[in-house]
């Protein structure tokens, strides 16, 4: 659905897409994507562009009242949401579009993207057709780890069935030049949502989907940081990990 306010509100200042991308330093498309289809810039994003268009920023993206992100403790930490369920797909999906170098997805399943963005392959094509590396690590369904974390949540066999259906929607893209599918068989940690310099980072925590569980918005200001252990554990992972072919 439109964002009407928001159309009326660039209007009012004559800001064109472009404008306002330049302002808030995001690709021309997210602005597109906020006044056509809707989307919900992450919030830091959302506060730039709503104090340059002299609008309040809850009225503007009224998904933003149920995301509370903590006050940043470190220069790393953009944002901390309290459960993954309180952000808006949109802010996943605006953070990899912008990627340009890289983009590296550690999870097990993480189906809620395919389900409330099926043109997520879509994106993951365009952006390894401009020349970003896509990697995406997703979990073994036959793996002990997987079936583990399906005991611990309570989740008896559905965890090993949204790997099944995570690989039926990833597969498709194996064969695509810049990207990389594999499979993992790891105890998972911490799901990784990397674009370039930026990081969703989803705890896990014993007994809770992680739909339930905290997420940290992270980006990289110095070497060896939170960032960075992050980014080095995708990698020791990514090294274990075997690649899916394209059927």
């Amino acid at each position: 659905m439109p964002n009407e306010r928001l159309r009326a509100a660039m209007a009012a200042g004559g800001w064109t897409y472009s404008a306002l991308a330049d302002k808030v330093e995001v690709d021309p498309k997210s602005v597109e994507r906020w006044v056509n289809q809707g989307r919900t810039p992450r919030r830091a994003t959302a506060v730039l562009a709503a104090e340059t268009l002299g609008e309040d920023m809850r009225a503007l993206w009224p998904a933003l009242r149920q995301a509370r992100p903590a006050r940043a403790v470190t220069a790393e930490l953009v944002a901390l949401y309290n459960k993954r369920a309180d952000i808006p797909v949109s802010t996943y999906v605006d953070m990899l579009t912008q990627a340009r170098e890289h983009i590296d997805v550690l999870v097990y399943a993480a189906i809620f993207l395919h389900e409330a963005y099926p043109q997520l392959n879509d994106l993951l094509r365009e952006r390894a057709g401009d020349g970003c590396a896509v990697r995406i690590a997703i979990g073994d369904p036959d793996s002990p780890h997987v079936q583990q974390r399906g005991e611990e949540e309570r989740f008896g066999h559905g965890i090993e069935s949204r790997c099944r259906l995570a690989l039926m929607h990833y597969r498709p893209l194996a064969g695509t030049p810049g990207v990389e599918v594999r499979t993992h068989a790891t105890t998972l940690y911490n799901s990784i949502y990397r674009a370039d310099d930026q990081a969703l980072v989803n705890a896990h925590v014993w007994g809770v989907n992680a739909y339930g569980a905290p997420v940290w918005h992270l980006r990289r200001s110095d070497s060896g940081g939170m960032f960075d252990t992050y980014a080095g554990s995708f990698d020791a992972v990514w090294d274990t990990a075997t690649p899916v072919r394209e059927e």
